[in-house]
């Protein structure tokens, strides 16, 4: 994974972390097989930072820009949503070693 590709996973981990705090390990989990689920959150981590900044564009087109991401990042919440609760992430894990007695 490339530098700026891992920066945008960390940043969507980061993100949906604070919107999801119940799926945190469903989230990662995803983030790192599903590569649709790792589009829609680096899409969501790309316009939440871009609304972070529509501030320093035009005044003519601010406000236009402003909704458009604001709607963007709600829609791209609600994807992401649908797609943590349709997911069937199971972890597996080994046994834990047990001394023998």
């Amino acid at each position: 994974m490339s530098e700026e590709n891992n920066s945008a996973h960390l940043s969507a981990l980061a993100i949906l972390g604070v919107r999801f705090p119940d799926d945190v390990i469903r989230v990662q989990q995803l983030l790192n097989i599903d590569e649709t689920f790792r589009s829609m959150c680096e899409d969501l981590a790309a316009a939440i930072e871009t609304l972070a900044h529509v501030d320093r564009l035009p005044e003519s087109v601010r406000e236009a820009r402003r909704q458009e991401y604001a709607d963007l990042v709600e829609a791209l919440i609600n994807e992401i949503h649908e797609a943590l609760r349709h997911s069937n992430v199971v972890v597996l894990r080994r046994p834990v070693d047990r001394p023998k007695s």
